[in-house]
């Protein structure tokens, strides 16, 4: 067992401490939101008042954070955590970020003695809380081997990827391919609704037919057609829209520097884009549906 710093605790980052904790790991935990702390704690957790000085002593360091700016900011930043852990100490960012964030960050950590892999996730919120999760790792083979059974205690999948960097090229590929389903998956409800028909029996239908995807079979956006997933909650307690426009704005700026050409991607980042500034960026992901289906 491992003593390991977590920090980031929001919709993902709390079940996945949570699931360390459980197997029976000594985990200290910091988020600048106070109830999510106390949550775990009540798991049996530590807590930290920083980031600093709940990496003290750890053999591994955890971050799931919001965006590029918050892991540079932990990391890199004036009291960045590189400069202080011991050499040694592995880092795993489970972050979703820009591939050159992630690796200026793995050079900066190897410049400093310390083990850093890239992990992005998929799996979302019910994978975290079950401990599904899939990993997307990027860096050496030395250090993913490090790290493979702290993540199987949180995911059933762990991928290495490549090299730094690469973790993040494949999570952002999966995502843009996800908007581009669930913006399909709600278009092709709504146009069936509108038709007459019951958009359970729909989906049923799309699902055993050439249709069926990951959107559709497991988390349906139509509300009430599926149990325990956000569509049937008010679109509470999922993947944020503004997080999937995020990492939709990675994906088009990846294929600006490469010279990708991703139309259908481009058109999901606007779509998105475009329900976030109608106010829903707080909501789970698949309400996109809200676009096609009439209040």
């Amino acid at each position: 067992m491992a003593n390991i710093t977590f920090i980031g605790l929001g919709n993902m980052g709390a079940p996945m401490a949570s699931n360390l904790v459980k197997a029976g790991h000594q985990v200290t935990v910091f988020d600048l939101s106070e109830s999510a702390v106390a949550a775990l704690v009540a798991e049996g957790a530590n807590s930290a008042e920083s980031s600093k000085a709940a990496a003290a002593g750890a053999e591994c360091v955890i971050t799931m954070l919001p965006a590029g700016k918050h892991v540079e900011a932990v990391y890199l930043g004036d009291d960045g955590l590189l400069s202080e852990l011991p050499e040694g100490t592995l880092v795993i960012d489970s972050s979703t970020i820009a591939p050159e964030t992630a690796c200026n960050v793995a050079e900066a950590a190897a410049a400093n003695g310390l083990a850093f892999i890239d992990a992005p996730v998929s799996g979302g919120v019910g994978g975290a809380k079950a401990g599904t999760l899939t990993f997307i790792c990027g860096g050496d083979e030395s250090t993913f081997n490090k790290a493979k059974p702290i993540l199987e205690a949180m995911g059933k999948n762990i991928f290495h990827a490549g090299s730094f960097g690469a973790g993040q090229v494949a999570k952002i590929c999966n995502n843009m391919l996800l908007a581009i389903l669930m913006a399909g998956t709600s278009e092709a409800l709504a146009l069936g609704a509108q038709n007459g028909l019951d958009p359970a029996v729909l989906s049923e239908i799309m699902k055993q037919s050439s249709g069926g995807n990951w959107a559709l079979n497991v988390y349906n956006p139509w509300p009430g057609v599926m149990e325990g997933v956000p569509a049937s909650r008010d679109y509470q307690g999922g993947f944020l829209v503004n997080l999937m426009t995020k990492d939709l704005g990675l994906a088009f700026d990846n294929a600006v520097t490469n010279q990708a050409s991703i139309p259908m991607g481009s058109l999901a980042r606007n779509l998105f884009q475009l329900h976030a500034g109608q106010g829903n960026g707080e909501l789970d992901f698949s309400s996109i549906l809200k676009l096609y289906k009439p209040d």
